[in-house]
C-alpha cells in the first residue's frame, strides 16, 4: 500500500496511491489516524476503498506523507561519514564512538516538504542534499513504545519514504566546531515523500541479516551523481528505532531517517574525495529514485536573508548582581 497527502485546490485529501489514482481514507480518517491504527487499521481501510474511482494522481499536487510528531535523523553509513568528515571537516575519519551505537539528531518538524516544493535555503555557499531512506512509525498491538527490543521494533515500523536532509555545510561546520549541532545548517528544509510505502510491501528486499537490500540513486539536473544499496547501513532499520526509543519514546507519525547513504549519497562526501561538483544553486533540481518506494524531487528555491544578530559581547564574569 502506498499512503499518500495531497492538495487538489484548497482541499487537502489524505488516503491511499492505487494505480494512477488517490483514494481518500474512509470515514474522513486521516494519516495520522491509520498509523495509530497501525498495519491492521490501514489494511481495513483500503478493503474498503480499493475499488474506488478516486481521482487522477496527475489531477493533484502530492503534500509530505505524513506531518510528523518528530524527527530524528541517524548517521548510519560509514562511507557518508569517511567521506563527509572530509568535506566538511577537512579531515577523513571515523570516530570509535561511530560503532559503538547508531547516533542521530533531532531536526525540525515544522519545515517539512513535499514532492516539488522547492526549498527555500538560508544564506550559503555550500548548500547539498542528502539521499536516505526514512522509517515512519505506527503503532502495534501489545507493543511498548520505550527501551523496545529490536524485533519489538520491527513491528513499529508502519512504512519507509525518501527523505532529502537539506544542509548548508558551511554554517553546519562552523556549528559542530561548538561541539553541538547540527542545527541552522539544517533545520530550515527537509523533504519527504512521495508517500509511505507499507512495511509488507518491501519485506522482499530484506535480506538474511534484516537489512533492506534496496537500490537509491541521486541525479543533480539529470546527472547521476550518487548510488548506493541501503543494506550498506551499519544497523537495520529495527535496531535505529530501538534505539531511539532507549529511555524515551517512540509515538506514531515519528520519522527515523537512516543518514546519507554512500557513494555520493550527497556533496559534501563527494567534495571530501575530490570532486569539483558544485554546491547547489537556484533552479537546480535533485531527483531521488529509491527501489521499491518511487521517486522525490525538489528543486531549489532562492536564497533567504535574515535579520542579522551580533557576535557574543565581551562582558566581565560578575559572580553577583551589582
Amino acid at each position: 500500500m502506498r499512503i499518500a497527502r495531497w492538495a487538489m485546490g484548497s482541499v487537502i485529501g489524505e488516503g491511499f496511491v492505487i494505480d494512477d489514482r488517490v483514494v481518500a481514507f474512509p470515514d474522513g480518517q486521516t494519516v495520522a489516524d491509520i498509523l495509530a491504527g497501525g498495519s491492521d487499521a490501514a489494511h481495513a481501510a483500503f478493503g474498503r476503498v480499493r475499488d474506488e474511482s478516486g481521482t487522477a494522481l496527475s489531477d493533484v499536487r502530492l503534500l509530505a506523507p505524513v506531518v510528523p510528531a518528530s524527527v530524528r535523523d541517524f548517521v548510519a553509513f560509514e562511507e557518508h561519514v569517511e567521506g563527509v568528515s572530509a568535506g566538511v571537516e577537512g579531515k577523513s575519519f571515523v570516530a570509535p564512538e561511530w560503532y559503538q551505537a547508531p547516533t542521530f539528531y533531532f531536526t525540525n518538524p515544522h519545515t517539512i516538504l513535499g514532492p516539488g516544493e522547492p526549498v527555500a535555503p538560508p544564506v550559503t555557499e555550500r548548500l547539498d542534499f542528502e539521499l536516505e531512506v526514512a522509517v515512519v512509525v505506527g503503532n502495534a498491538p501489545g507493543v511498548g513504545e520505550a527501551n523496545l527490543t529490536a524485533a519489538d521494533a520491527a513491528s513499529r515500523i508502519f512504512g519507509y519514504t525518501i527523505m532529502n536532509d537539506w544542509s548548508a555545510r558551511d554554517l553546519q561546520g562552523r556549528e559542530m566546531k561548538v561541539r553541538l549541532g547540527p542545527a541552522k545548517g539544517k533545520d530550515f528544509g527537509t523533504s519527504l515523500g512521495p508517500w509511505i510505502v507499507t512495511a509488507d510491501e518491501l519485506e522482499q528486499y530484506v535480506d538474511a541479516d534484516g537489512f533492506l537490500a534496496i537500490r537509491a540513486e541521486v541525479r543533480i539536473n539529470g546527472r547521476l551523481v550518487g548510488e548506493d544499496l541501503v543494506s550498506n547501513m551499519g544497523w537495520p532499520f529495527p535496531e535505529l528505532v530501538a534505539y531511539a526509543s532507549r529511555n524515551s519514546r517512540v509515538v506514531p507519525g515519528d520519522v527515523l531517517g537512516s543518514g546519507t547513504v554512500g557513494n555520493g549519497g550527497c556533496l559534501g562526501e563527494l567534495w571530501g574525495r575530490g570532486s569539483s561538483l558544485p554546491a547547489l544553486r537556484e533552479g537546480d533540481e535533485v531527483r531521488m529514485t529509491v527501489e521499491g518506494i518511487g521517486e522525490l524531487v525538489g528543486t531549489v528555491g532562492p536564497r533567504v536573508v535574515a535579520p542579522e544578530l551580533p557576535p557574543a559581547r565581551s562582558r566581565p564574569r560578575a559572580r553577583r548582581r551589582m
